[in-house]
């Protein structure tokens, strides 16, 4: 008899812990499907935003073609030069590409500044990155990507468009590599202790994907993770060792 009851016990203990697995299992996948379509999102909108911009140039080099042909058929060669000299300084005026020099570093940073200013977004941005480093550049670009992607949805939260700013600054310091990503935010933040809670409808939870794979990924390199808020602004630093 007593042994009958604890192998009914032992099947149900069994049965129990195979619904808690599955419906465990089954939370885990639904957050991690929802936040691969928010990375595809995300990856389309930059497509979108570097193919018109490279729209634009197409037609802004056209013109300027057209332009100083028609000097140079009519002869004012004083004019054709003129014409050059302001387009040489109007395209260093326009040039805002980060050269950090890390190439895969200035793929990702030119990509979600490029975006964030579409988005009407203003950006300062400093940024210097060695060749060699510690950590992969897939990784590294995997943080960077993520600050800069929270703080745009931060930002295209606030109703006024004029205090939506983005700061970003990476560079060597005291023999690591400091990042630090600051932003502008209307609403206040959840948090329990540490831990922020993502504001995101239909996601609230500890941390996000995002936020909880930059917590991974600097955990594993043993670096240094600050996230601080203040009243209209966020701060994330990051410190990874060299």
């Amino acid at each position: 008899m007593k042994a009958g009851f604890i192998i009914a016990a032992m099947v149900l203990c069994a049965a129990v812990f195979g619904l808690i697995k599955y419906y465990i299992e089954k939370m885990v996948d639904k957050r991690i499907s929802a936040y691969q379509n928010d990375l595809l999102e995300k990856h389309c909108e930059e497509v979108e935003n570097m193919y018109r911009q490279t729209r634009g140039w197409r037609h802004d080099y056209h013109n300027h073609i057209q332009t100083m042909k028609a000097h140079l058929t009519m002869g004012n060669l004083i004019e054709l030069e003129q014409y050059l000299n302001e387009l040489d300084t109007d395209l260093t005026t326009v040039d805002t590409v980060i050269k950090t020099g890390n190439v895969m570093m200035d793929a990702i940073l030119n990509s979600k500044i490029s975006l964030a200013k579409a988005r009407g977004i203003r950006v300062e941005a400093k940024a210097v990155v060695p060749k060699e480093l510690a950590i992969s550049e897939v990784e590294l670009s995997l943080i960077v990507g993520n600050l800069m992607d929270n703080a745009m949805e931060a930002c295209m939260k606030m109703e006024d468009a004029e205090k939506r700013f983005i700061r970003v600054y990476i560079d060597i310091l005291k023999g690591q590599l400091y990042i630090y990503v600051m932003n502008s935010v209307e609403e206040t933040l959840k948090r329990s202790g540490k831990l922020y809670l993502s504001t995101k409808s239909g996601k609230e939870g500890y941390h996000g994907f995002g936020l909880m794979r930059i917590d991974k990924v600097v955990e594993r390199y043993h670096g240094y993770l600050d996230r601080q808020d203040e009243e209209g602004v966020f701060a994330t630093e990051v410190m990874l060792p060299l």
